[in-house]
């Protein structure tokens, strides 16, 4: 028997959804409470890499995610100028193992619309516009007040957990003080058409911005991406920010032509985000309500190892909730041990990479992704 049967969960995300996914799978009644009024996943792209790939097999949503994305082996590094030297081609880790991919880039709603239906599919609800507003527990549950179009609402559950992002509601309700902290970067992330030839992630490194890169999502789309000083964008209109976007992007050349013909005339989806670094010291659990993902610990993109680690949080996070008969300290120190040490090594290294970059130097890039690999490819 599980440790749970009843779950709830406050965040429809990447780790949400994929807790859900897991335990649903296994028997258990899930709710999921999004504060959002829909899905509403940042429209842009995102790059999963092999352990990425690997835990959504293990969600059962591998050969969807495959069909909808675009897959590749090789990260070019360009030098920053209007000629754009190709510097060199690496080869990257098969890092989920030889039956995935090293990387897939794919549309980030895409994703999202593919774990939620997966979700429903086995019978988890999910209930959008509820935000959660108050926490209380007991030894045998925890209760959930959440404000809802109808007013003030209780629910209790077994469980709660909270995997809602960066600005966790439930992180602060159990009492964590931890937050996420700016390293001083902020990226631009567009959606545009794939230029002919562009099949795998190129980047560069230095010139006006930190990085400038780019990652195919399908056979005519990528994202592509600029890395500059952080900078109050709060409010820009897709319009605003492609017109930045293309200024910032003037000095690249290579396929970078291209997508700054595209910025130039508009893209309809854009977003700026803050690079953040964290990680929540042992233990991630108090009672009855664990965080995972984002609320648990961030990094920098810089290794895009965000949405892979969140998705692994979830898959640890199930696993020992259905082999363990109870919510127990020995469940807990499970879940801690083999989740805390890898998130916070991929936080450390995507931190130090970052660092290398507000120095301008360099560093030993390669090096660096070849540590990551070696790590990730483990099994969480």
């Amino acid at each position: 028997m599980s440790a749970v049967q009843n779950v709830g969960i406050v965040g429809a995300g990447a780790a949400g959804l994929a807790t859900a996914i897991l335990l649903a799978e296994s028997g258990a009644d899930v709710v999921v409470y999004e504060a959002k009024p829909s899905l509403g996943a940042l429209g842009s792209g995102i790059t999963l890499q092999g352990n990425a790939l690997r835990a959504f097999d293990r969600l059962g949503i591998w050969e969807q995610v495959r069909a909808r994305s675009f897959s590749f082996d090789v990260t070019g590094i360009r030098a920053p100028g209007p000629e754009a030297p190709l510097v060199a081609e690496m080869h990257d880790n098969r890092m989920g193992g030889p039956d995935y991919p090293a990387t897939a880039g794919m549309f980030r709603p895409d994703l999202a619309e593919i774990m939620l239906a997966r979700a429903q599919a086995l019978g988890a609800t999910v209930r959008f516009g509820t935000r959660v507003t108050a926490l209380a527990q007991t030894d045998d549950d925890a209760t959930l007040t959440l404000a809802t179009d109808a007013g003030p609402e209780e629910v209790t559950h077994e469980l709660v957990v909270g995997a809602d992002g960066l600005n966790s509601a439930v992180r602060d309700l159990i009492g964590i003080e931890t937050r996420p902290e700016p390293n001083g970067m902020g990226i631009f992330r567009a959606f545009v058409e794939r230029p002919a030839g562009a099949d795998h992630t190129e980047l560069v490194f230095g010139g006006p911005s930190y990085i400038a890169g780019f990652c195919p999502t399908g056979e005519d789309t990528m994202y592509a991406y600029l890395v500059e000083d952080k900078q109050d964008r709060q409010g820009m209109t897709a319009e605003e920010g492609s017109k930045i976007m293309a200024e910032l992007a003037r000095p690249y050349g290579a396929h970078w032509n291209a997508i700054r013909a595209q910025l130039e005339v508009g893209v309809e989806h854009i977003n700026y985000t803050w690079f953040t670094s964290h990680v929540v010291a042992e233990p991630w659990n108090r009672g009855r309500a664990v965080i995972i993902g984002d609320a648990a610990h961030s990094c920098p993109p810089t290794v895009a190892q965000g949405a892979a680690q969140a998705v692994e949080d979830a898959v640890v996070l199930g696993d020992v909730l259905t082999r363990h008969d109870a919510l127990t300290d020995a469940l807990w120190a499970e879940f801690h041990g083999r989740r805390i040490p890898r998130a916070t090594t991929v936080v450390e290294a995507s931190d130090q990479l970052a660092s290398w970059l507000l120095a301008h130097e360099r560093g030993d890039v390669q090096g660096m992704h070849t540590t990551i690999s070696e790590l990730v490819s483990q099994e969480p």
